[in-house]
């Protein structure tokens, strides 16, 4: 009878073991996928270094769904550059032309205003109250390059929830079902 008993405990801890493995690994990931993301905001130089296009207005140029790549050094912004911003009072940054630059002869201070492409008017009603012109400060970073469409899947989950936890319950069931 203490075979039968040992061969119990041996399976508990096989199942221990298991789930131990199972975190570890699933910890490496998400460290992995932190070390990526950290090292493009150092190597473009923002803090948010891929974004989505939320809307159509940077249609014909950019489409909902494309995701772009954000570059910010040291270097002049000027008229005709796509830029991201976020400005106070918005959560979401906004991907748009910059159509002028003002520079401050006394201070050198450097203003820019942008203009979604196929928007009628300048953007000054999505600044923040009483502000007419984007500071460097509220610049995330240029558009260096894009993926057409791929970030539509970022869309599809944020404008319906219930597919991002569907996704994540099928993610689950097939970690917990997993034989490795």
């Amino acid at each position: 009878m203490g075979w039968i008993r040992e061969t119990i405990e041996s399976f508990k801890s096989i199942k221990i073991r298991k789930a131990l493995s199972q975190a570890i690994s699933f910890g490496l990931i998400i460290s992995f996928a932190l070390m990526i993301w950290k090292a493009l905001m150092c190597w473009t130089g923002s803090m948010s270094p891929v974004v989505v296009v939320l809307t159509g207005s940077m249609e014909p140029g950019f489409a909902r769904g494309d995701i772009l790549f954000l570059h910010m050094n040291k270097g002049p912004i000027r008229a005709g550059e796509i830029v991201v911003y976020n400005v106070e009072g918005r959560d979401i940054p906004i991907v748009h032309r910059v159509i002028k630059v003002h520079e401050t002869r006394d201070t050198g201070e450097v203003y820019f205003l942008t203009k979604g492409d196929s928007n009628e008017f300048d953007d000054i009603p999505l600044y923040a109250e009483n502000q007419l012109w984007l500071e460097r400060q509220h610049i995330m970073g240029k558009a260096i390059g894009f993926l057409p469409y791929v970030g539509y899947a970022t869309i599809i989950m944020t404008d319906m929830p219930i597919i991002k936890y569907i996704l994540i319950g099928v993610l689950g069931l097939l970690v917990l079902t997993s034989n490795d």
